[in-house]
């Protein structure tokens, strides 16, 4: 099928004016400190799903301690997805070839993504969801097309976490086409389209609150379920997300980062994450967290990039970088099966959850490790390129 989109690499300007060529430069050309940062995400989401009481009851700690923990992790697992949809636009974009094309990208992402939700959607289905779901649920969740969707129980059916994946898919489709324009923006105004982003995105909540009606969901989230949805779920609305974080690598590409250092970025996480749970609840999800992933992101970049030290670049955190997706893909399929053999309803003192936490990040650790080795890399070796391609 032939395309009209110039190769990902390309930054031929649809205006005629050519860009500035990129800076890259010397030093870690991979970027490991990401690939590690990958993990802590992962986990803020695992920690934010083991933290839930409503049903089924993933939190195994009981009175005060239960308290204490589902309101630590109140805001980590939106901000983790956060930080995914960043990080996916500014890798995506870093790591663009010149010489590569729409089908051959779009076919090693496919290969990365599909094959892991495959086998995290039938170990859900098999162990707790076909009792209850309906074709209508489970259809557009094996599709990735649940976030369409402005159900509840459509977009975080089956496994939950696949929601983002649905935006990933749609994220992918339209990267060529994005690449290519953000790529002819003129590099002293690429600061500019940060903060348009920026101020687009933290004004959706306040658009959500104005003009959708307001209620409070099954689960006890305190808006509506249209407002979850359009606020939180929606495609379109989330690459903006995915936008930001190609023009935050095209910041740094063009020279244009303003060295922010590693620490003080983190510190601004710290900031962001107080902001979340102080601000309105739908601030909360995305908006709150955005400038400092945004400048986190090429900060740890930067790192790597001048081969400064780093906590995130050690083998051991790489290594659970690498398989923090199929981390993320099994998490809430084992949570949800370990403790319905625990006892929905069995409540531990400090120790004894603590002692399910750990059971719950070994188990899920153990799993993701088979699905990182067993179908994600063997497939992403034998298919993610055309066989031509290949080595033999």
């Amino acid at each position: 099928m032939a395309t009209n989109v110039a190769p990902l690499g390309s930054t031929a300007s649809t205006t005629g004016t050519a860009p500035a060529p990129d800076i890259r430069p010397a030093g870690f050309a991979r970027l490991p400190s990401l690939t590690g940062l990958r993990f802590i995400a992962a986990v803020m989401v695992f920690l934010f799903h083991a933290s839930l009481t409503t049903e089924p009851p993933l939190n195994p700690f009981s009175g005060d301690v239960s308290d204490f923990f589902h309101a630590a992790a109140s805001k980590t697992g939106w901000m983790g997805v956060t930080f995914f949809f960043l990080l996916s636009g500014f890798i995506l974009t870093y790591s663009a070839r010149p010489d590569d094309t729409p089908r051959r990208f779009w076919r090693r992402r496919l290969v990365k993504l599909y094959p892991s939700h495959v086998v995290g959607w039938i170990g859900a289905m098999v162990l707790f969801a076909a009792a209850t779901a309906t074709w209508q649920q489970w259809l557009p969740n094996l599709l990735l097309l649940q976030t369409w969707i402005p159900d509840y129980h459509t977009y975080l059916s089956i496994n939950p976490p696949s929601w983002s994946l649905s935006c990933e898919v749609f994220f992918y489709l339209c990267f060529p086409l994005l690449h290519r324009w953000i790529s002819a923006i003129r590099p002293e105004r690429l600061w500019a389209w940060a903060c348009g982003l920026i101020a687009t995105i933290t004004a959706i909540p306040a658009l959500g609150y104005l003009l959708l009606p307001d209620g409070t969901m099954s689960n006890g989230f305190p808006v509506s379920e249209v407002q979850y949805w359009a606020v939180y779920m929606l495609p379109p609305v989330r690459t903006l997300d995915f936008v930001l974080g190609i023009v935050m690598a095209r910041i740094l590409m063009t020279g244009r980062w303003i060295n922010l250092g590693m620490l003080p970025a983190c510190g601004l996480v710290v900031v962001g994450y107080a902001a979340a749970n102080a601000t309105p609840w739908l601030f909360g999800l995305n908006a709150a967290a955005l400038i400092p992933f945004a400048l986190l992101i090429p900060a740890v970049a930067a790192t790597d990039l001048r081969g400064d030290r780093s906590p995130f670049r050690g083998r051991v955190m790489v290594w659970l970088g690498e398989v923090s997706f199929a981390f993320y893909i099994v998490h809430n399929v084992l949570l949800v099966h370990v403790r319905s053999l625990i006892g929905e309803t069995r409540q531990f003192g400090f120790a004894g959850g603590m002692g399910v936490m750990a059971l719950y990040f070994v188990v899920c650790m153990a799993f993701a490790w088979l699905l990182h080795k067993g179908v994600e890399m063997p497939l992403m070796r034998r298919f993610a390129k055309p066989r031509a391609e290949r080595r033999p």
